[in-house]
């Protein structure tokens, strides 16, 4: 017999047909009923969605890759370990995203046309490592469902002397762009002085478009989920020292009079740029900025935070407040490396707040960078010696809603695990696994439910196999992943059931090929159960859910 082509309007008539016939019509999954739950009862402990991930920084080789492994006889498989230990670090304590830093010094973790290999690779500044690493980040991240968020410092260099080339342009790895315009870079301080080092100049327009060139070609070759930014954009102040700028103005001064004006433009310009440049290439690409965490201080700016510290508006020419307001950027995360307490000049309690407030009625979404590095650590005081001061600082966090995530610096930190600080907070506040928070700006087709196959019981726990219907055909969304909902007994779960993480179990990646399947490990022998799936696009957007599978012996 010919078989007939469904259409997926019939296929997915077909699959709703098929299961109301199956189930009692109150149990049937619509999509009113999956992403409808604002009058549900949920526990701020076990949020559904919530951002989790940690910074991994390769400059200096803090993170990763270890600067051990440079000399190791077998390198890349050194390397390659190393990373999936934190991989592994990340899992134990329910993350679900890695910011991984590819572009630590104007150079390049991935085989750049436009920019030397990183030193932090091999121990040589632009020596090929033999691998393609972003690649293998890239890759290794999303088999355990990491989103990969690329971070790139966009106008550093090089690192200060002895270990780094310092203000020498000599010293830069053989054939730099730095090295053919020389004109681009200025040194800060000035060559000579202690901590100098290289900067390619904001205020070349010629700079700043072959920056984001150079940062472009990652985001075009490889399947990344986000691209980040910290809080590096004009150099910090360094004694009395000036930027010296003054020929840079002279000559690109596009009408400002007034250079902390025209330094604030250069970046502004930089940051609507990249984002438009990001969209137009891969419209689902997040973009975030992780700026030093006071903008402005209430006492020189009434729209500033209560607070009298270093201001990154004055400091380093970076005007948060306004890419937030203009929505030039998906998500913010403030550096809060402070402590909750009797801190005028920046309390963690009175930052929260008007984070919050700052990006209250944009899309634009707030996540916290904690200070994992401080706990524990007597170079940073008695506050920093209580092991519940990082816990303390997610719990505030649940009193604004605008906070949705939290990421920690940096992954060694986090390993650490000082004075078992991690371990209180992953307990308090990381218990369950959590999605990513869904971007309703970002492009969405609608998602069909999963449907579950098999759920049978063997030897290591019990396997569900499932296939994701009319996956990507027509007006019908791509499942990049699926959440697995476990209930105890055999039940129908109600509208609520899935609206925070008590139930859930697991994320996992969509593999190649048309059937799924996954192992609960967890699972008890001979207890009965229920399972419910949902599909989630590479936005994190949720279909609805599938029809329950029932494990009975």
């Amino acid at each position: 017999m010919k078989a007939t082509r469904l259409g997926v309007a019939g296929l997915v008539a077909a699959l709703l047909g098929t299961f109301v016939t199956a189930t009692p019509a109150s149990a049937a999954p619509s999509a009113a009923d999956t992403t409808s739950t604002a009058t549900c009862a949920t526990d701020p402990a076990t949020p559904k969605r919530q951002f989790r991930a940690m910074w991994i920084s390769s400059v200096v080789n803090i993170d990763w890759p270890s600067k051990a492994s440079q000399t190791n006889p077998d390198r890349i498989a050194a390397q390659q370990a190393e990373y999936r230990q934190l991989l592994d670090l990340a899992g134990r304590l329910h993350h679900n995203a890695v910011v991984v830093q590819v572009r630590p010094t104007a150079d390049a973790l991935w085989p750049s046309p436009y920019e030397p290999w990183s030193e932090y690779l091999t121990g040589v500044r632009g020596q090929d490592p033999g691998w393609d690493p972003l690649a293998f980040l890239v890759d290794e991240s999303h088999k355990r469902n990491l989103e990969f968020h690329a971070w790139f410092n966009p106008y550093r260099v090089s690192m200060p002397a002895p270990g780094g080339a310092g203000a020498d342009l000599a010293q830069l790895a053989p054939g730099h762009p730095a090295q053919q315009h020389p004109d681009w870079t200025f040194a800060y301080p000035p060559a000579g002085v202690a901590g100098s080092r290289l900067y390619y100049n904001p205020g070349i327009p010629e700079v700043r478009e072959f920056v984001q060139t150079a940062m472009m070609d990652a985001v075009k070759r490889y399947d990344i989920d986000g691209v980040h930014f910290d809080d590096y954009f004009y150099p910090y102040p360094s004694g009395t020292y000036q930027v010296p700028d003054d020929t840079t103005f002279a000559a690109h001064n596009r009408g400002f009079t007034d250079r902390a004006d025209w330094r604030r433009d250069n970046i502004n310009l930089l940051i609507q740029e990249m984002n438009g440049k990001i969209k137009a290439a891969k419209p689902w690409v997040k973009f975030g900025v992780s700026p030093f965490g006071i903008w402005r201080n209430k006492t020189a700016d009434p729209l500033g935070s209560d607070t009298t510290g270093s201001q990154s508006y004055d400091i380093i020419s970076a005007d948060t407040r306004k890419w937030i307001k203009q929505e030039w950027i998906d998500y913010v995360v403030p550096q809060l490396y402070w402590y909750i307490g009797q801190y005028p000049a920046a309390d963690y309690a009175r930052l929260v707040p008007w984070w919050a407030e700052t990006v209250r009625g944009t899309r634009v979404q707030l996540y916290i960078g904690q200070a994992d590095y401080k706990s524990g650590d007597p170079a940073y005081g008695p506050y920093w010696q209580n092991p519940r001061e990082l816990s303390d600082h997610l719990t505030l966090n649940r009193s604004y809603p605008e906070v949705q995530g939290n990421v920690h610096f940096s992954a060694v930190q986090v390993r650490a695990n000082r004075l078992g600080a991690t371990d209180i907070y992953a307990a308090e506040h990381y218990s369950r696994p959590a999605l990513v928070p869904a971007m309703p700006h970002l492009p969405a087709r609608p998602l069909l439910f999963p449907v579950v196959s098999k759920a049978t019981r063997q030897a290591d726990g019990v396997r569900l196999t499932w296939r994701q219907p009319a996956d990507g055909v027509g007006p019908l969304g791509t499942a990049t992943s699926y959440a697995i909902y476990r209930f105890d007994g055999t039940t129908l779960p109600g509208r609520c059931a899935t609206a925070d993480a008590a139930h859930l179990v697991d994320t996992v990646r969509a593999t190649p090929g048309g059937t799924q399947s996954w192992v609960d490990t967890s699972a008890e022998p001979g207890r009965r159960y229920t399972y419910q799936l949902t599909a989630l696009d590479r936005s994190a957007n949720e279909s609805p859910a599938s029809p329950p599978a029932f494990v009975r012996h």
